[in-house]
């Protein structure tokens, strides 16, 4: 999490992401994760040119408390020489103590997308949601960051040039676009128009193309002609498919499980060809061809 570094793309952490996914909708329900259907917007962590670094660190830290529902949490920020973009000391409350890099008192636009990540922290810590771990438990905040409607920031804050580079969280570029488009599939919410940074524009493209494959993976009705024929051919020796994610269980009658593409719980359903099918985590209905 820093500047200057070497920056992994693609989608190496994408098994991990979907289960942060499943993990947030069991933890929260589905009922409270709607409560999160609009994000934070780019006038609540903007800085004026004049703006005091620390009163404005505080105002954005305040936005952030809002947006996540914790009115008794006191965010106490300050800014230190420090190698990571920042770090929080998690207690019992309610006061917090957030360290940023010094470094954001002169790139300001960026301390918005560092509070994301530290005060979902205290959001994850005051859930008791967490991962065995330090680099899963980064990637399921980030996730959750992301999902929850603050995440973007951290995409926004990636750049990529031959002077310098720049990314914040765990996440890979294409993961926080990953993540960003489930979240704007399921709230009819379009993310782009906020970004400032031309690579995260193009991050978040690559990650909607990959959230969309998940919408067409069989036994879903929307799964392209080859997927689906080769669907029929597992199905003939109920073979299982690792890429696709579905598994045919037992015979009298026969079943198929397959990832919710919402939620990625699994769902299991009869092979009895056309059907639609209710997700019993997340609540979403999928017209299924099994």
């Amino acid at each position: 999490m820093g500047t200057d570094v070497e920056i992994e793309h693609g989608f190496p952490h994408l098994e991990t992401v979907r289960t942060a996914i499943t993990a947030l909708y069991k933890r929260l329900s589905p009922d409270t994760v709607q409560t999160f259907g609009v994000s934070v917007l780019p006038v609540d962590v903007a800085f004026s040119a004049d703006e005091d670094p620390y009163l404005g660190v505080q105002r954005v830290a305040g936005a952030m408390v809002r947006h996540l529902r914790l009115p008794d949490a006191r965010m106490i920020v300050s800014f230190r020489e420090m190698r990571h973009a920042g770090s929080i000391e998690l207690t019992a409350g309610p006061e917090y103590f957030i360290e940023l890099n010094s470094r954001f008192k002169s790139h300001r636009e960026d301390i918005g997308a560092a509070l994301a990540h530290e005060v979902m922290h205290v959001y994850l810590h005051r859930l008791d949601l967490a991962f065995a771990g330090t680099r899963d438990n980064e990637i399921l905040t980030d996730t959750a960051a992301a999902y929850l409607g603050a995440g973007w920031l951290l995409l926004d804050a990636y750049r990529e040039s031959s002077v310098s580079t720049q990314k914040l969280g765990y996440l890979t570029p294409e993961e926080f676009g990953y993540v960003l488009a489930k979240r704007a599939r399921v709230f009819d919410e379009d993310p782009s128009p906020w970004f400032t940074s031309p690579q995260a524009y193009e991050a978040y493209t690559k990650g909607l193309a990959r959230a969309r494959r998940d919408e067409r993976r069989p036994p879903l009705a929307a799964a392209g002609r080859l997927a689906h024929h080769r669907y029929t051919r597992d199905r003939r020796t109920a073979r299982s498919s690792p890429a696709d994610g579905y598994a045919f269980e037992g015979h009298d009658p026969p079943r198929v499980s397959f990832p919710c593409p919402t939620c990625h719980q699994r769902i299991r359903v009869p092979v009895q060809g056309r059907l639609h099918a209710r997700c019993g985590l997340c609540r979403t209905v999928l017209d299924c061809d099994t």
